[in-house]
């Protein structure tokens, strides 16, 4: 199969072996695939939130802020009418 019908296997009859090999994981549930995802996934996000390897909840794990790698806000007259124009 091609690349961007690789996910609708799991709803073949045989359901979707990773890599081709039915001895890694084998899929045949798309239910328990999403429920594993949610699982795992908000396990990462709670570790996140609760300050992960830093143990502290108040020091974030990302920088935060505006993204403005040009500078293009440094000058308040410029952001307000950059704000404007949707910039």
């Amino acid at each position: 199969p091609v690349w961007f019908k690789a996910g609708a296997q799991i709803f073949s009859e045989g359901g979707l072996d990773y890599l081709g090999n039915s001895g890694l994981v084998h899929a045949q549930s798309i239910l328990a695939i999403l429920g594993c995802q949610v699982v795992l996934m908000g396990a990462v996000e709670s570790y996140r939130v609760n300050g992960g390897p830093l143990g502290e909840a108040d020091e974030l794990l990302y920088p935060g802020g505006s993204f403005d790698p040009l500078g293009l806000g440094n000058d308040p007259e410029t952001l307000a009418e950059l704000k404007v124009k949707e910039i």
